[in-house]
């Protein structure tokens, strides 16, 4: 039988949402902090993806300045409806919802609306299309008698699609299937008649698990599926390849199959940073509802393809060369709180890229000249070849593994007191820059590179090895937070700083003992 890998998005692509108009299929992930914001992806068979574009790719639809990496724009909801693309989504502040938008595209690949702000409290919105054309409205938000029905409420509005505001009564529907446990994610879909209210506990790590409840009416009352939790991975031992699954979609093919989308993480001894990412389950409906996993129970690394897909290339991963040859970044580029055109930009000519020093640092809340990639892959190498054109102390430009503002590494061409070229490296923690290493330049411009492994991240310069850090500084468990690590490039100076050229970035997936 012809099978496809888990997962089908690696690297930190959180909390999918999913919608299917005629043989085309679309998703959004959740993006934090991170710019341009809500990547939506197009699939013909749910297996491969291609990046669109974003929901939010310009500073004046939402302001991200001063948040938490990862705050910023948590748990998206896709869906289509009558020539119309919409997604819902709330903005985080000190990770509590604080604003719920919704944006309307005729076409995926946009450009999406400015936002109209909903009158919705809480997190992970979602929108439910009835037969009857009517649209609703679910969130999750803390609930009023937490001692009496458990920490969190699923509720419902109707959504007037002329005036795109909520409207009418609010409806409770449902406090979740362990009590004790907050209820989030909630998504409805109809069937055979049939409500089918589908949802998260047990939060989004070890204990994460989805749940279901069930109604005759769309506004309830909801019944809990007695076999809930529908799929979880926390009862599954330290072995298990994938943990943390939840926080499903479900979307239907043309075949009539219908699959899951849901978030999972791949640990290593304990520990992730890759952070969550896309996983795929066939899903079948009997008279008891949705079966996850049917075969098996689980989610697996390997699957079976979705009926009608054909089988992909088993072609090798290579890697990945960005030569900024365009007259922009490309989609896999990302940078934080807000655009960097004026910081960061392919050079005149398609001669590599151009780097303004910034005196932001990158521990602030702010948009420091930065941009870079997900890690995608355990066991991959990064690196690039860049020039400082600047011989002033305290300036310094290079490459970052980044997992936060508040925990990351950088190896940088730097310029001492003394005017001394070095190649330095820098662990920051809780905002605590430590030097751990600093080898003399090559020149004004060297080869920089990371290797990353199961036992840790290798730094060197040219061919020489400058130092490594434990693969587990950089994991979620040590670093708290929502999101997984990005490795990419950067530059910081003084207000009268100068510029860093780079004449190209490579990303490569690597067998043992490969490197640059």
């Amino acid at each position: 039988m012809p099978t496809f890998a888990n997962p089908v998005l690696a690297g930190s692509h959180p909390d999918p949402s999913i919608c299917r108009v005629g043989e085309d299929f679309y998703l959004v992930t959740s993006s934090f902090a991170y710019y341009p914001g809500l990547p939506v992806f197009h699939s013909r068979d749910l297996v491969d993806w291609t990046p669109l574009g974003h929901v939010v790719d310009r500073p004046s639809q939402v302001s991200l300045t001063g948040l938490d990496v990862s705050d910023g724009l948590w748990a998206a909801t896709i869906r289509h409806h009558e020539g119309t693309f919409y997604v819902v989504v709330a903005l985080a502040r000190g990770r509590q919802g604080s604003t719920t938008y919704l944006f309307t595209a005729s076409e995926p690949a946009g450009p999406w609306s400015d936002p109209v702000v909903l009158d919705a409290e809480g997190i992970d919105p979602s929108l439910f299309f009835d037969d009857d054309g009517r649209c609703w409205f679910t969130a999750c938000r803390d609930a009023a008698e937490p001692e009496v029905t458990g920490p969190g409420e699923l509720w419902m509005r109707e959504l007037d699609l002329d005036k795109l505001e909520l409207t009418g009564r609010t409806h409770a529907l449902w406090y979740g299937a362990m009590r004790g446990a907050w209820v989030e994610a909630p998504h409805l879909y109809r069937r055979d008649g049939v409500y089918w209210l589908i949802a998260a506990e047990g939060g989004t790590e070890h204990h994460h698990a989805v749940t279901a409840a069930r109604a005759d009416t769309v506004t309830g009352p909801y019944v809990t599926d007695p076999r809930s939790p529908l799929l979880t991975h926390r009862h599954r031992g330290a072995a298990e390849p994938i943990h943390n699954v939840g926080h499903v979609d479900l979307v239907d093919t043309p075949a009539g199959e219908t699959w899951a989308v849901a978030l999972g993480i791949r640990p290593t001894h304990g520990t992730h940073t890759l952070g969550r990412e896309v996983f795929l389950v066939p899903v079948e409906w009997t008279a008891r509802g949705p079966v996850f996993a049917p075969d098996t129970g689980r989610v697996r690394l390997s699957e079976r393809l979705p009926a009608g897909s054909a089988p992909a290339p088993s072609a090798p991963d290579g890697p990945l060369r960005d030569d900024f040859a365009g007259p922009a970044l490309g989609p896999e580029w990302n940078s934080l709180r807000g655009p960097v055109d004026d910081l960061v930009s392919p050079s005149t000519g398609g001669d590599g890229l151009t780097i303004r020093l910034s005196p932001e640092p990158l521990t602030s809340t702010g948009t420091p000249a930065f941009v870079a990639r997900r890690q995608q892959h355990l066991r991959m190498c990064a690196g690039t070849r860049i020039r400082l054109t600047s011989a002033a102390p305290a300036q310094e430009a290079g490459l970052v593994v980044f997992q936060n503002h508040h925990r990351h590494a950088t190896l940088a061409l730097a310029v001492d007191a003394e005017g001394t070229r070095q190649v330095v490296l820098t662990a920051v923690e809780s905002d605590i820059a430590t030097r751990l290493a600093a080898v003399p330049a090559p020149g004004a411009e060297a080869v920089l590179a990371v290797d990353s492994d199961e036992s840790g991240y290798t730094f060197r310069v040219e061919d020489s090895t400058v130092g490594s850090i434990e693969r587990s500084f950089f994991s979620t468990e040590r670093a708290g937070g929502f999101v997984g690590v990005h490795i990419g490039l950067y530059g910081t100076g003084g207000p009268d700083a100068g510029e860093a050229r780079v004449r190209w970035f490579e990303y490569a997936p690597t067998p043992e003992g490969d490197q640059l």
